[in-house]
């Protein structure tokens, strides 16, 4: 499985992921590495859609407007949207809490069949479960 990191994420959490799970045989890149650093939500999110085999992980909220909400829903990609309390946090709190989460990411982004949003909270539970959000 492929993983993009969008831009409100640091690219460097991006390549270090892509070390780690690498065994696991994913493959995890930052959204610039993919696209143009101005490429529109919408063009990158048909991309993935049209390849098949990604998952999005986002700090973001998706509120810019209904076409992009519209075409997260109708993708068919899991998204990952990291809590609203981590944009608070500083980049290694950041880091070591998306490592903690990984496993259960990737372990959800595989069983899905077809697109889903989840929030990935802060604090990590022992049952490691998400939420799921409607975009």
């Amino acid at each position: 499985m492929n993983f993009l990191l969008d831009n409100n994420l640091p690219p460097a959490l991006a390549r270090a992921l892509n070390e780690l799970t690498k065994i696991e045989g994913h493959s995890v890149l930052p959204l610039r590495d993919k696209f143009p650093q101005d490429t529109c939500d919408i063009h990158w999110i048909s991309v993935l859609s049209n390849e098949g085999g990604w998952a999005v992980i986002s700090q973001d909220k998706f509120t810019k407007g209904d076409i992009e909400k519209r075409a997260f829903r109708e993708c068919g990609l899991p998204v990952f949207c990291l809590a609203k309390h981590s944009g608070n946090e500083s980049y290694w709190n950041k880091a070591h809490n998306l490592v903690r989460w990984w496993p259960a990411i990737t372990t959800q982004a595989k069983l899905i069949r077809g697109g889903a949003a989840f929030r990935v909270p802060w604090k990590f539970p022992a049952h490691g479960k998400f939420d799921q959000i409607k975009i």
